[in-house]
């Protein structure tokens, strides 16, 4: 065999090679692989920034739903609080009322007996008062207190006077006019007082 007869199987041969890797399914570098790493690569970031689009929203509405439920909540317990203020106040026109009557009885109660028959008739009203303070009690009404110095939260000053009591310092309470009154802790009727100057 001639060297050009050798030449011409190897060309020959390498050909055929070429030939053989096409035909197989392998593909020729007609694509730049470059693009197709930058095509990857910007469908990646596509994805991920889909994923933080996601998880921001996924982020919003659970913030707007813990929200919404600690607002349900707040309301939920205003609503029962209100409810019970409404059973613990509801007869607060009625205990009113009634207080006038107290004064009067203890108004009727305030006198000096001159007999025995007279001493039995303020020993029966001042029972009947007891026991009037009794079921006041009972029902959350309870007298304000006049001791100490001047609240303006339970009294009412209506007048201040000049104390003729050394030991009664300016602004403490001289004298109670009428008797105030809470229920439940809510001033039902403030005490009408006179104030030292």
């Amino acid at each position: 065999m001639s060297a050009d007869e050798k030449n011409e199987n190897i060309n020959f041969d390498s050909l055929n090679t070429s030939v053989d890797t096409q035909t197989q399914g392998e593909m020729p570098d007609i694509v730049d692989q470059s693009n197709l790493d930058e095509n990857i690569d910007l469908a990646s970031v596509r994805d991920n920034d889909a994923i933080a689009k996601l998880e921001a929203q996924v982020s919003d509405l659970t913030d707007k739903y813990y929200r919404c439920n600690a607002d349900f909540e707040n309301m939920k317990k205003r609503f029962e609080k209100e409810k019970a203020d409404i059973a613990s106040y509801a007869n607060e026109k009625f205990a009113r009322d009634l207080l006038n009557v107290l004064d009067a009885l203890e108004m009727g109660a305030n006198f000096t007996p001159s007999d025995e028959f007279s001493q039995k008739i303020k020993e029966g009203i001042q029972l009947s008062i007891n026991e009037f303070k009794k079921v006041l009690e009972k029902n959350g009404i309870v007298e304000v207190s006049t001791q100490g110095g001047f609240d303006p939260n339970f009294h009412n000053a209506i007048m201040s006077v000049v104390s003729e009591n050394e030991e009664i310092t300016s602004g403490q309470i001289v004298s109670v006019m009428q008797k105030g009154y809470t229920i439940n802790g809510r001033v039902l009727r403030p005490a009408m007082v006179s104030i030292a100057k």
